[in-house]
């Protein structure tokens, strides 16, 4: 995972020893008091609390929200703060999330009771948005838009929470028209209150002053700690996105439960087939059903052998294993075509090791409804009775085998479990076919398929078809007719500009997609405005700690490769963003499909209560009903305690930590871990009382909320 900074883990392995307690407790292990795994949200409703909230429900961690607009929300005083377990003082929330650094207003009990918590036992506080002032230990500053800035990671951010990262956070300015940031710089006060510090984590220039004002920064004062944030955000942003890690990290001291990565995948469709090619004078793609039937086609598009070494060697320069998604009957048709020869294959099969492998089905055809394809669009064909026609099981079992049987005789090694079928057909398609291909879980069934792949623009979560689990496939806006740049703008322009502008006008009668200001430059469309928007969203969903893939088709590495343009851009964009102990992670489909659902799980039993976690000194327990999987983050060296005299490191290293699932083990049910420092004992080991957990309910993972994008569900033109 590489070698990053002394990071916030390393930093605060002492802290977490023993955290902050009070002097009646501090003196001996026994009376270390009980701090539960949660985190208090105090909600006001505005964007940078729910960006960090949403932060802490991506990643897997349990929270209590405070709904300060609810008339009738719990009070927070002592006893909602904490309380005794056993004759233990227990702290119900490891860190609180507030506002600002005191929503209750001047004189509030309750902001006394929660300073009086957070120092009793140490707790953390975030201040989510606040303006800079000498109450949070800041002189008051300039204030205003923050689009552009270039801000940067203190020295003391980067060997604290903020280690993750290469120190620069840019802050988007995606709209010169639009104020899309807002903050407040400013410097700490040159006589803080008595014993009083504040460190700054990030900083950005004030405009015209030549000095640097603190973004981010540690409030210390009156035995409290406070994270400072003087700028507003969403959970979208860019800049929050680099920062979020380091605010959970800093908020729970790193221990917590869930855990976030950045992920990037990238499928590649229609391997060893061709696809068709866009008409700018039809503006449709002939061959393909959004042409009306008998226009002439256009020379179909397909790698080359070049093409494929260049692939190759591109994968190895670039870190990045491309899954290739193959229709073994394409090989055939082009041998039927050529004599018997098909280099382009001889060329991926030598170096088929370079790869990962998908079964595409043998030669691509709809498996769904049965098309009727002498309309545009398309509708699903029906018999004499108004029934829907649907392409067969036997159909679709003999394009799943035969593809298989394919790849055996070329001795080309894929995961027979995996599959992704032409156009995602057999799911449902909206709007001509709402429902599922009946057909389609039998066939399943039958070959024994467990991970099929689907299209997030249709459905964004995971579901159950038959014996499989769907992985959510991100189509990237580069379409499947286009081998070069200018093929590419053009289609663009037709779908995204208004028919004033000489486009098809959708973009006008469409609520989720955005029309282009004007038509793109035919000659630099692609490279000045596609390429920089599809890298941006992509890292987006990379930097949300998602792990679904993203798709292309073999025709965007053929000829003129634009596919790998927005590729290149967001690889160079994160490597410039990240240290190297933060590395993207690059899953293959079936892998990413069991975090979904082990993802899934863990939510439902977090929602419904099922999940407790605690923190007694440097042990840590974990309950979660039977079978699912407890998610956490927590310090390197940490330990996993299996039985009564065995240890193994918890997780695996990322960003400076260890995070990762567990399962109790054998025999037991929770899961207990000892945090660095210290080495397991007997004491550790023993005193684990039996508890029979109940099932947790197939719940499903609430619906992601995606960004408004200058392209919306079903626009995006792909085979």
């Amino acid at each position: 995972m590489g070698h990053g900074r002394r990071t916030v883990a390393t930093l605060v392995a002492a802290v977490l020893m023993t955290l902050a307690l009070p002097a009646a407790v501090a003196g001996a292990a026994e009376a270390a008091p009980r701090v539960d795994l949660r985190v208090l949200v105090v909600d006001d409703g505005g964007p940078a609390v729910e960006a960090v909230r949403t932060e802490l429900e991506t990643a897997g961690t349990p929270y209590t929200r405070v709904d300060l607009g609810d008339s009738a929300r719990p009070r927070v005083d002592q006893a909602f703060l904490s309380d005794t377990v056993d004759g233990r003082a227990r702290a119900r929330y490891q860190g609180v999330v507030l506002p600002n650094d005191n929503p209750f207003g001047t004189g509030s009990p309750e902001m006394a009771a929660l300073a009086d918590y957070e120092k009793r036992f140490g707790i953390r506080q975030l201040d989510a948005y606040t303006y800079a002032r000498p109450a949070v230990g800041l002189n008051t500053g300039w204030s205003g838009t923050l689009d552009g800035t270039a801000a940067q990671v203190t020295a003391a951010g980067a060997t604290g929470p903020f280690g993750y990262l290469r120190k620069n956070v840019p802050f988007e300015n995606n709209d010169r028209n639009v104020g899309e940031s807002y903050g407040h710089l400013a410097t700490p006060l040159d006589r803080q209150a008595d014993g009083a510090t504040f460190t700054p984590y990030v900083e950005a220039p004030v405009p015209g002053t030549g000095r640097s004002g603190s973004l981010i920064g540690q409030y210390t004062h009156d035995g409290r700690s406070e994270l400072v944030v003087t700028f507003v955000y969403n959970h979208y942003q860019t800049q929050f996105r680099l920062l979020a890690r380091g605010m959970v990290e800093w908020l729970t001291q790193g221990v917590h439960l869930g855990a976030a990565r950045n992920y990037f995948a990238l499928h590649v469709d229609d391997v060893f087939a061709s696809d068709d090619r866009w008409d700018s004078q039809l503006n449709c793609t002939p061959g393909d059903v959004d042409c009306p039937p008998g226009s002439p086609e256009n020379d179909p598009i397909r790698m080359t052998p070049a093409d494929a070494q260049y692939a190759r060697q591109w994968s190895r320069d670039h870190g990045l294993t491309l899954d290739l998604a193959f229709n073994g009957g394409g090989s055939e048709s082009y041998k039927d075509a050529h004599a018997g020869s098909d280099p382009l294959a001889a060329q991926l099969l030598a170096d088929q090791n370079a790869y990962r492998w998908i079964n595409h089905t043998y030669n691509h055809p709809f498996l769904g409804c049965v098309q009727d394809t002498s309309v545009v669009p398309w509708r699903c064909a029906t018999d004499a009775q108004g029934n829907i026609r649907w392409t067969g099981r036997a159909q679709i079992t003999a394009q799943i085998e035969d593809n298989r049987a394919w790849a055996a005789r070329n001795r080309l090694a894929s995961d027979k479990e995996e599959l992704v079928t032409g156009e995602h057909s057999g799911l449902r398609t909206l709007p001509q076919q709402p429902t599922d291909n009946p057909e389609l879980a039998p066939a399943l069934t039958q070959t024994g398929v467990t991970w099929l792949g689907s299209d997030t623009s249709r459905e964004y979560d995971q579901r159950t078809l038959g014996p499989s689990l769907t992985v959510p496939r991100y189509p990237m806006n580069v379409f499947y007719n286009a081998g070069k740049a200018a093929e590419q703008v053009d289609e663009y322009n037709w779908i995204y500009t208004r028919k004033a502008d000489g486009g098809s006008g959708l973009c006008e009668s469409s609520a989720n997609t955005t029309c282009l200001p004007g038509p793109l430059a035919r000659d630099t469309g692609y490279t000045d405005y596609i390429v920089p928007l599809e890298s941006r969203i992509a890292l987006g969903h990379a930097l949300a700690n998602d792990p679904r893939p993203h798709f292309i088709h073999q025709s965007n590495l053929a000829e003129e490769r634009i596919g790998y343009k927005p590729v290149e851009k967001l690889l160079a964009d994160y490597r410039a963003l990240f240290a190297d102990s933060t590395p993207l992670v690059n899953l293959r489909m079936r892998d990413i499909g069991a975090e979904l659902h082990r993802r899934t799980a863990w939510a439902a039993a977090v929602k419904d209560g099922k999940v407790t976690a605690h923190r007694i000194g440097d042990r840590v327990t974990v309950q979660a009903p039977a079978g699912v999987e407890a998610v956490a983050t927590l310090p390197t060296g940490t330990l996993q305690l299996h039985g009564t005299s065995a240890s193994v490191p918890f997780g695996g290293a990322y960003a400076g930590a260890r995070s990762g699932w567990a399962a109790p083990a054998a025999g037991e049910t929770e899961v207990a871990l000892l945090l660095p420092g210290t080495t397991p004992s007997a004491r550790d080991r023993a005193g684990r009382a039996a508890r029979v957990q109940a099932p947790a309910p197939a719940l499903p993972v609430p619906p992601g909320v995606s960004r408004r994008v200058p392209y919306g569900p079903g626009d995006t033109v792909r085979r």
